[in-house]
């Protein structure tokens, strides 16, 4: 189990949150996503390494940005 953080821009309310959560939902070996517009993080949960460049094109995917926090 691997978990990922990542700081995402442009969200501004739930819908915003629903949107990021669904397409990183998608992304292969997920297992839960975690999206805060009042802080605009983004933790995702996954059965195994998760790579960065899926989760952020999902992002990217619901009209957003985001960058990994170590």
């Amino acid at each position: 189990m691997s978990t990922s953080k990542y700081a995402v821009t442009g969200m501004t309310c739930g819908h915003c949150e629903q949107s990021v959560r669904e397409e990183v939902g998608e992304v292969a070996g997920v297992q839960d996503v975690q999206v805060s517009a009042a802080t605009g993080t983004l933790v995702v949960t996954a059965s195994g390494p998760v790579d960065d460049a899926q989760i952020l094109h999902a992002v990217e995917d619901a009209g957003y940005s985001a960058v990994r926090v170590a």
